[in-house]
C-alpha cells in the first residue's frame, strides 16, 4: 500500500477483512497501512428481497489498522452523490481467510 500517499484528503471506500464498507476522507495512515479517515460512514447493506433499506451509520473520525484493510479505494464523488443507497441491497461479504 506504498501508493497510499495520492489518497490522502480524498474521499475513499475501505472494505475490511470482516466485510464491513467504509467510506470518508482519508486523513493519514502509516508504514502499516494504519488509516485515519474523517467523515467516515458505515454503510450496512439490506439483503436483497428484504424490506429494510441500508443503512449508513456515521462515525466521524475513524482509525481503521492496518490487519484489518483489505481493499483501499478512491470514490468517485459526482457519481456517489447521484446513488440513492437506500434503495441498494448486497448479500454479505464474507471474512477474509489469511492462508
Amino acid at each position: 500500500m506504498s501508493n497510499l500517499q495520492t489518497f490522502v484528503n480524498k474521499t475513499v471506500t475501505i472494505i475490511t477483512s470482516d466485510g464491513r464498507t467504509l467510506t470518508g476522507k482519508l486523513v493519514g495512515h502509516d508504514q502499516t497501512t494504519n488509516l485515519i479517515l474523517s467523515h467516515t460512514i458505515e454503510r450496512i447493506f439490506a439483503t436483497p428481497g428484504s424490506e429494510e433499506a441500508t443503512q449508513q451509520v456515521e462515525h466521524g473520525l475513524y482509525l481503521i489498522r492496518g490487519d484489518n484493510v483489505a481493499i483501499c479505494g478512491l470514490v468517485d464523488e459526482q457519481l456517489e452523490a447521484g446513488i440513492d443507497w437506500s434503495a441498494v441491497k448486497a448479500e454479505p461479504l464474507g471474512g477474509m481467510k489469511h492462508v
